[in-house]
């Protein structure tokens, strides 16, 4: 393979890793609270079997995403659900001026009292949810990646394929294992949450040039899609929301024993 086509994938995975990472913070901190009422042996088993399932369905549904990728109205369709999930935190937060993290532990709280069972499967709706938002971030991302050598998975390179993969698959393993790193990096910068979803948003914007530059529509050109003058706006404009949201958030103390408390939740 290129050296310049494995540094631009070595690259992709990298964004993947870390936005995976602050997502699955904020997903985690969601699921800690949903099995804290369990005792601490049957915690873990929890969570166990609800990763567990999210790894079976991440593995499933992109190999299905593989095969439907190249229709224009599934990446229409994938764009329009970026947007949303961004766009419903960000008027939560700043227009309706909720606290997005006392709306979700108000929902997870309602497994409390639940049997281990019940538990269990709330928490696989839940990694499910929170694994559509992340397949359709990296498939977003890495469909407009070069081709490469490695045969094709479905209707997907089989490149691309990959590196969304690996990048869903350390996902998982960032919300079970890393999750408690960056559940503190969130706590002390908060901004970096906000940014997470606005990265989505522009990921989500990604995905429309792709499909407004579909044969089937060329709405634009497919060139433009796919050129190095686009990427370098769109890493940029990344990189930036990124930057910006570790600096404009003021540096918190997080020594409080709620965070404690769910900290403890997934350690164990």
């Amino acid at each position: 393979m290129d050296w310049s086509l494995l540094l631009e994938y070595s690259w992709v995975l990298v964004i993947l890793i870390v936005l995976e990472g602050v997502l699955a913070a904020d997903n985690a901190m969601v699921l800690a609270i949903m099995v804290k009422h369990l005792p601490e042996e049957k915690r873990k088993k929890a969570l166990f079997y609800g990763l567990l399932g999210a790894f079976i369905f991440r593995v499933g549904s992109l190999f299905i995403i593989s095969l439907l990728v190249d229709f224009w109205f599934i990446q229409a369709a994938g764009a329009l659900y970026l947007f949303f999930i961004a766009g419903n935190h960000l008027v939560k937060k700043f227009i309706l001026k909720r606290d997005s993290d006392g709306d979700k532990q108000k929902k997870a709280e309602k497994t409390d009292g639940a049997g281990f069972w019940l538990t269990v499967v709330k928490v696989e709706f839940a990694d499910i949810a929170f694994a559509v938002d992340s397949i359709l971030a990296a498939v977003a991302i890495a469909i407009a990646l070069p081709t490469t050598p490695i045969p094709a998975i479905g209707g997907m390179d089989g490149g691309q394929f990959l590196v969304i993969l690996f990048g869903g698959l350390i996902g998982v393993i960032i919300m079970r294992f890393a999750a408690t790193y960056f559940v503190k990096l969130i706590k002390r910068r908060p901004g970096l949450e906000t940014a997470a979803f606005m990265i989505v948003g522009w990921v989500g914007v990604k995905l429309l040039v792709i499909t407004l530059a579909h044969e089937d529509l060329a709405v634009i050109p497919y060139d433009f899609a796919h050129s190095t003058v686009w990427k370098v706006i769109f890493y940029t404009v990344l990189v930036g929301i990124a930057v910006t949201g570790w600096f404009m958030s003021d540096r918190r103390d997080i020594d409080d024993d709620h965070t404690d408390e769910l900290i403890g939740a997934m350690k164990s």
